[in-house]
This record gives structure tokens, C-alpha cells and sequence, in this order.
């Protein structure tokens, strides 16, 4: 049965987000081919330079408030291993959507024209955000993180279907999108973030001592990335973090993405009784708004961003939803 059957579209607002003319209204063919094949996409100059300044700026005013994982139950590498470095703790900063206006460069990520159309063509319209996200600072020999995740467990060998990515009939679906927003430059050697490319359709756990880095390295890709560039990666796709080897901080701003009916983390619901903290929905757009939706299906009246950046309610008729209220109590089931 067609599953938009009887389902209408209604318009929420008729403004146009500034912006959303100067890039590609879909996810091109190439980009397509280039994240099934890989697991992972990097899209150059998301940020401008002004913007990535000033991204930094605000986190430098933030800095005191970075929690260095320092106790051993913390530490995301092994040490000894190739990701823990010379034994500095990785440092996370969190708040990124709460801070007034210092948070609207961190927002403009939620909706940004550039990335929608991919948003869209990895995880369907209706996209939510499912994590806080949060700023990772390695400085000089700070720690990595050995690689975790896949679509089958890198550990465990077993299916991780939270995690997981699929591709049936040209229909591109992660069931966890990472979005890696890089405020400064990861040049070959630098450390940082790494891949296994291809591994979200492995079907087999990782041999002993390839999550510590300590064998295939050759495997192990640190993609180069310069700052107010993105990396988007399938949870499903093997990755982590290797030891950072500059004097000057690494910074990137994590986020997590899901479709519109998938959910892992649970702040979505768990703040002060329901919603995420109150701070994050100020200074929205109303397609930023709409990536803050708790998970539940398109049909549902969920808030929709078009191509024009314009935001529209997916619903079903007035009429199924009446049924629904004489029958439950409530419009939806």
C-alpha cells in the first residue's frame, strides 16, 4: 500500500531562506555515488572564513567550560595504542545551541542550504536532530578515539540496526548521520578524525587490534579537511579519532542527525519534562525549528523543508484526522 496515500501538504510560511538559491536544490549523483561508496562525504567551504573565525572566537570565550576526559573511564583510546597519543585527554565543550546569539553560527548547521539537499538524499525529508551536539578540542598529543561503530559492530560483529545503512533501488537511508563541522585544518598527518572507507557494508567484525590502530593502518584513512569544511559519515561506517599532532587546538563541532522516524539519543523528550532545553529554540528559522521535531512519521503533520528553504506541514486529510479524534481522544494515533 502506498504509504502517502490520502496525504495532503499545507503551508506553514511563505518565506524563502535567504541563501538557498546559490546551491544544488538536491543530493547530485556524484555525491550519491561517492557516499554509498565510501560511507563518508566531504563538502568544501560549507563556512566561510569569517564564519569559522567567528565559530572560534565564541568557543575561545567558552573554553574555561571544556571537560578534559581525563579519568580512565573517560579515555576513548587504549593506552599504549597507536589513538591515545602521549597521554593529554581529548576536551569536549557542550551548550553550542544555548549560548544567545554566540549560538547562531552553530544553528545555521541545522538548515544550511548546502547541506539540506544532502540531508535529504541520505536521510529523507522530515530529517531531526537526535544528539546534543557538542565541540571536540584535542590539543597537542591529546588522545583519538579508537574506531567504533558500523553497520555490523566492528567489535561485536553483531547488526547494529540504530547505526545502520542501506541502499535499495537507488534509496539512500542512514539510520544515524554523523555531521563533523571542521573549525580548523586537518592536514595529512595531523591526526583528527578517521575512516574506514567502505566499512558501513562490511559484513564482519574488525580483526583484533585494527580498532586500536595497531594493525592495517593502511586502512585507516584521515581524510584532509580544511576549516568551514563538513564531513558527513553514516554511523554505519566505521570511524574515530587518531592523536593530534599540531600545537595548535583541533576543533570540530560534532552533530547527529536521523530520519524522521528513527531515534537513539534521548534528550529530544528528557529536558525539564519534554523538549530539548529551552535556550536552543531561540533565534530559530522556522526550518531550524523544524529539525528540532521529536521522531515521528512525515504523514503526522511534520514540518517539511523545501527546496526554496521554505517549511511545509506533511499531513494527512482533515477528515482521516477527525476519524482519529472521535475515535482516540487525539488526532494522532
Amino acid at each position: 500500500m502506498d504509504s502517502t496515500l490520502g496525504q495532503d501538504i499545507e503551508k506553514m510560511t511563505t518565506t524563502t531562506t535567504p541563501g538557498y538559491e546559490n546551491y544544488p536544490l538536491e543530493m547530485t549523483d556524484d555525491e550519491r555515488y561517492l557516499f554509498d561508496l565510501n560511507g563518508y562525504l566531504i563538502i568544501r567551504n560549507v563556512l566561510s572564513s569569517e564564519e569559522v573565525r567567528l565559530a572560534n572566537e565564541i568557543i575561545d570565550k567558552h573554553q574555561q567550560q571544556m571537560i578534559e576526559r581525563k579519568e580512565a573511564a573517560l579515555r576513548n583510546a587504549v593506552k599504549g595504542t597507536n589513538f591515545y597519543g602521549s597521554g593529554p585527554g581529548r576536551k569536549d565543550l557542550g551548550g553550542v545551541l544555548e549560548w544567545g546569539e554566540d549560538s547562531r553560527v552553530f544553528k545555521t548547521i541545522l538548515a544550511h542550504p548546502r547541506l539540506v539537499p544532502l540531508f535529504h538524499g541520505i536521510l529523507g525529508k522530515g530529517y531531526r536532530m537526535d544528539h546534543l551536539p557538542f565541540v571536540i578540542a584535542q590539543d597537542k598529543g591529546a588522545e583519538g578515539f579508537q574506531l567504533h561503530g558500523g553497520t555490523v559492530d566492528c567489535t561485536s560483529g553483531q547488526y547494529n540496526p540504530h547505526l545502520a545503512y542501506t541502499c535499495h533501488n537507488g534509496f539512500i537511508r542512514s539510520a544515524l548521520l554523523g555531521c563533523n563541522v571542521m573549525l580548523t585544518d586537518h592536514d595529512p598527518g595531523f591526526g583528527g578524525f578517521c575512516v574506514v572507507p567502505g566499512s558501513h557494508k562490511s559484513n564482519f567484525k574488525m580483526p583484533i587490534g585494527m580498532v586500536d590502530g595497531e594493525k592495517y593502518k593502511e586502512f585507516i584513512i584521515q581524510p584532509a579537511t580544511k576549516a568551514g569544511d563538513v564531513v558527513l559519515f553514516s554511523e554505519g561506517t566505521v570511524h574515530g579519532a587518531m592523536a593530534w599532532t599540531q600545537e595548535s587546538q583541533r576543533r570540530v563541532c560534532l552533530y547527529r542527525f536521523s530520519p524522521a522516524t528513527n531515534v537513539y539519543g534521548r534528550s529530544y523528550f528528557g529536558h525539564e519534562g519534554g523538549g530539548w532545553p529551552d535556550k536552543m529554540y531561540e533565534d530559530l528559522t522556522d526550518a531550524e525549528r523544524a529539525v528540532l521535531e521529536p521522531p515521528y512519521a512525515n504523514r503526522l503533520d511534520r514540518p517539511e523543508i523545501m527546496q526554496n528553504g521554505e517549511v511545509e506541514i506533511s499531513s494527512r486529510s482533515e477528515r482521516k484526522k477527525n476519524h482519529d479524534q472521535e475515535l482516540f481522544g487525539t488526532k494522532y494515533f
